[in-house]
């Protein structure tokens, strides 16, 4: 008897002693997948509403058939009231203005939709569902990056700039400075769709600004001068916000 009571406290000891590391690494496992998603351009509510926007735009509406239009009613709805509801993810917070502007204009589209149904007005029904997908492709355009190298190469900076920065987290900041460094390579080859041709001029001009920016805290990073690392880093910051205004 005495033995199993003493195997019971022995584990009992174990157990507890084992909670504030299991704690810590479920604590760990929890910043990491919240930074993980908090550096993904991504709203997985837009994403599902494209379910219902794809039935629309491939399917009733080049047939003019609004009778499936008006069937996807509940689904129009349910899916904008998602989209308005969603938060959108600490990467893309500069475009936040943006994004809520256009989500005014989805919910104004969502309203027409009803009211064309309500009203059994076939014309109304085809042109708000036109409507409504251009609101959500405006909506698409506000978080997709123009191009996956510069998106890349933004969730490094982010990093550095809303976390390691503020922090003083020096050797988070010199390797960060290494991986823009590597990034900037990348970008610097990347060649711009034919949808943005047009502005190839102003790219290069801010890209090559970037470049030298991403240089000088790469030089600066290899001291261990906090303040000047943070100055450098600042110029990367507003250097990017010139080059990601290009395609404004």
């Amino acid at each position: 008897m005495r033995t199993r009571l003493g195997s019971f406290v022995l584990s009992l000891a174990l157990l507890f002693a084992c909670l504030p590391h299991a704690r810590a690494q479920h604590e760990a496992h929890e910043t990491s997948t919240d930074r993980s998603t908090e550096t993904t351009a991504s709203v997985p509510e837009l994403k599902e509403f494209h379910k219902v926007i794809y039935q629309i735009w491939h399917g009733a509406w080049p047939k003019k058939d609004t009778e499936q239009l008006a069937s996807l009613l509940p689904k129009v709805e349910s899916g904008v009231k998602s989209v308005v509801k969603a938060k959108l993810p600490g990467i893309l917070r500069e475009r936040t203005a943006a994004w809520e502007e256009n989500i005014a204009f989805l919910k104004v589209a969502a309203w027409d939709y009803r009211s064309a149904v309500e009203d059994k007005d076939q014309q109304a029904l085809l042109d708000a569902a036109e409507d409504l997908h251009t609101r959500y492709e405006r909506l698409v355009r506000v978080i997709r990056p123009a191009l996956k190298e510069l998106d890349e190469f933004h969730a490094v900076l982010y990093m550095l700039y809303h976390y390691y920065m503020p922090g003083d987290s020096l050797e988070q900041m010199k390797s960060s400075a290494v991986a823009l460094k590597e990034k900037m390579v990348v970008l610097n080859k990347a060649v711009l769709p034919e949808r943005l041709k047009s502005k190839e001029a102003s790219f290069s001009s801010a890209r090559q600004k970037l470049s030298a920016s991403v240089d000088a805290l790469a030089s600066t990073a290899g001291s261990s001068d906090l303040k000047n690392i943070k100055s450098a880093a600042n110029e990367v910051h507003t250097d990017y916000q010139a080059l990601e205004k290009v395609f404004e």
